[in-house]
């Protein structure tokens, strides 16, 4: 059986080149280069050893990708024929997606794929700015910062800065998660002597330096401030435990989760309300309070031995992927209803839900009354347990209200208690029919009356009168109005 080795030609100087490296390329009769574009090629070229590049493929093909498959695709063919080794720059398996996708064809066509270690150019560029690794870093394509993200709490790498069109292209990206004069280091062919060229300006300044080339790379410091321009979620946490620490806040070190409940609650309908104002920077704001509810209780277990803010997260990210068999498995939903069908099943299977009355002592105690009665409801109603038509549900509701009128006559405040939770039982039953939610209907005829009030009482103030002092047929009069307005 053939194989392609693949063999790292190092960050670019002649002394990086390894022993193991050199022998393959005098020893083997096919080489590919996947270019010619790096500082070792020249002292290739002296020892007159020979080889292909598929530079041409940058210039015939459009994408990054389609160049990649391209070079899989040639390597693969001639491997059937004959070992060959594929040379790339730096280590074979550091920033080379060339690399990872002939593993993986190589592997379906069952050619051995053996990979040389090599010394990589994160080894002297760190080695250039005097950073020791095990501090951490983050490590980022340039041509890819739309999707992979910069991580201010360590230090960031960004490599294939290619010229100086990408340099303000990562500029502009990176000036969403670092000031404008935030220090870093501009480090080109890191390791060679010859070409080795280091700056260290601030990020404004990237896209001003005529000497970016293909063999750019940028190393940007962890921030040392709280005040960040951009923080993420580990900066959340991290600002939590502090406000918790010996040295933190009293009024957070004094919290637990009893005494958290309110602020819990409160912090939830915030949000609701900014929802129904159609606010978005209010909406941004409620959600972070709410956020900072769940780091806070995270915080408290962790403290605790409980659980951590980690942990929460895999379990909601868990709970996501088993409850939606058809997104991430082939048993697919064709319509909102088969997919509730699939989460409702899911969920009856992880909680070992064995009947209905179990599903429905799962419903939150603490839920408000009328969300309660509703769920109560669907649940009955999706095994059948069901009114046939919407006029039964009708005929139910006056039996309900002439109970309750009843109970009144009879003055038992028992039975009025009991009569009146039956009657609005049966009302959410008829606003389940018309696919309308109880809460919500309730809560946009509170703010109804509030706006109309507010008129009446304006309107009463502008006529020199007081509501105390007024009938209630008065009254009336300037509430049809603010109806009609």
């Amino acid at each position: 059986m053939s194989k392609i080795i693949v063999i790292g030609l190092g960050p670019g100087s002649e002394e990086h080149l390894t022993k193991a490296a050199l022998d393959l390329l005098k020893g083997t009769e096919e080489i590919f280069l996947r270019t010619e574009k790096h500082p070792v090629v020249s002292y290739l070229k002296e020892l007159q050893i020979k080889f292909n590049s598929f530079d041409y493929a940058y210039e015939e093909l459009d994408s990054f990708d389609m160049v990649y498959s391209h070079i899989v695709e040639v390597l693969l063919k001639r491997a059937k024929e004959r070992d060959i080794v594929y040379a790339v720059p730096g280590h074979p398996l550091v920033a080379e997606n060339s690399v990872h996708m002939l593993i993986e064809a190589g592997g379906a066509e069952g050619i051995e794929l053996i990979v040389q270690p090599a010394m990589s150019f994160i080894d002297v560029l760190l080695s250039v700015v005097g950073a020791d690794p095990i501090e951490g870093f983050k490590l980022l394509d340039a041509l890819q910062l739309g999707e992979q993200k910069p991580d201010v709490k360590v230090a960031n790498i960004i490599t294939q800065v290619y010229d100086k069109f990408t340099a303000a292209e990562v500029k502009l990206k990176l000036m969403d998660y670092y000031d404008d004069e935030e220090m870093i280091y501009v480090i080109r062919a890191a390791g060679v002597p010859q070409l080795e060229r280091v700056e260290k300006i601030p990020l404004y300044q990237l896209d001003r330096l005529e000497w970016i080339d293909y063999l750019t790379s940028i190393y940007i410091p962890k921030t040392s401030s709280l005040q960040k321009k951009y923080y993420n979620m580990n900066n959340l946490v991290d600002i939590m435990e502090r406000l918790r620490n010996k040295d933190g806040c009293p009024w957070d070190i004094k919290q637990t989760h009893e005494s958290l409940k309110s602020y819990l609650i409160e912090e939830s309908y915030e949000v609701l309300e900014a929802i129904d104002l159609q606010e978005d920077d209010l909406l941004q704001e409620e959600l972070g309070d709410l956020l900072l509810q769940v780091v806070f209780h995270s915080q408290i277990a962790q403290e605790r031995h409980a659980f951590t803010i980690e942990d929460v997260i895999h379990g909601i990210a868990d709970k996501l992927v088993f409850r939606h068999p058809h997104v991430f498995t082939e048993n697919k939903a064709n319509n909102c209803q088969e997919a509730l069908e699939s989460w409702e099943g899911q969920k009856r299977e992880e909680k070992q839900i064995q009947s209905t009355i179990e599903a429905m002592e799962l419903i939150p105690k603490n839920l408000p009354a009328l969300m309660k009665a509703y769920k109560i409801q669907k649940k009955a109603a999706a095994v059948g347990f069901d009114w046939d038509k919407v006029e039964d549900v009708l005929k139910k509701v006056n039996e309900e209200l002439q109970e309750l009128q009843e109970a009144v006559r009879e003055g038992n405040k028992k039975e009025i208690h009991s009569e009146a939770g039956d009657l609005v039982f049966a009302v959410v039953n008829l606003l389940r029919f018309y696919d309308v939610e109880p809460e919500e209907a309730l809560r946009g005829t509170c703010q109804k009356f509030m706006n109309r009030f507010r008129y009446v009482e304006e309107a009463a103030k502008a006529a020199g009168r007081e509501l105390e002092n007024m009938t209630l047929e008065e009254m009336d009069i300037l509430w049809e109005q603010a109806k009609e307005k």
